[in-house]
C-alpha cells in the first residue's frame, strides 16, 4: 500500500508543496512543530533512510539544503534544524524545522493546527525564496 507521502507525490491527496524535482519533493507538515516545518522526501518509497542508495541519500540532502536556504530567507528564525526520525510514516523523510529555541524541535510537544490558508501562505513564501 502506498504511503501517505506517495499519495501526495502522485497528487492523490493534497499537499502544500514548496519544491519538487524528478527525484525529490518538499511539502509542509500539516501538523507542524512550528510554522514553516517542512518534510523533504525522496519520490522513491523506501522505509528506512539508510536503505537508500548512496546517490539517492546524498541527493536528498542536497535537495534539503536548497529548501532550507529558501526557508532561511523567508521565515524568521535563528536557523533551520534537521531531524530524521523515521517512525511515523514508512517512507524516508527529513524534517526541516525553523528554530528560535532548542525546544522548537522537540517532537513530544503538541503539534500546531494551522488553517489551510495559513499553510498555503507559508508554502508560497518558501517557494518565493527558491
Amino acid at each position: 500500500m502506498a504511503s501517505i507521502f506517495t499519495k501526495i507525490i502522485n497528487r492523490e491527496i493534497p499537499g502544500h508543496i514548496v519544491a519538487e524535482d524528478e527525484n525529490y519533493i518538499a511539502f509542509l507538515d500539516i501538523m507542524p512543530l512550528v510554522k514553516g516545518h517542512v518534510l523533504v522526501v525522496p519520490k522513491q518509497e523506501v522505509d528506512y533512510i539508510f536503505n537508500l542508495e548512496p546517490e539517492v541519500l546524498s541527493g536528498l540532502h542536497l535537495f534539503a539544503q536548497q529548501v532550507a536556504k529558501a526557508m532561511d530567507k523567508t521565515i524568521k528564525c535563528t536557523r533551520i534544524g534537521v531531524a530524521v526520525i523515521g517512525l511515523e510514516v514508512p517512507h524516508v523523510h527529513v524534517h526541516l524545522v525553523p528554530l528560535k529555541a532548542m525546544d522548537d524541535i522537540n517532537f513530544t510537544r503538541p503539534k500546531l493546527k494551522l488553517s489551510n490558508e495559513e499553510l498555503a501562505e507559508i508554502a508560497e513564501r518558501i517557494k518565493g525564496g527558491l
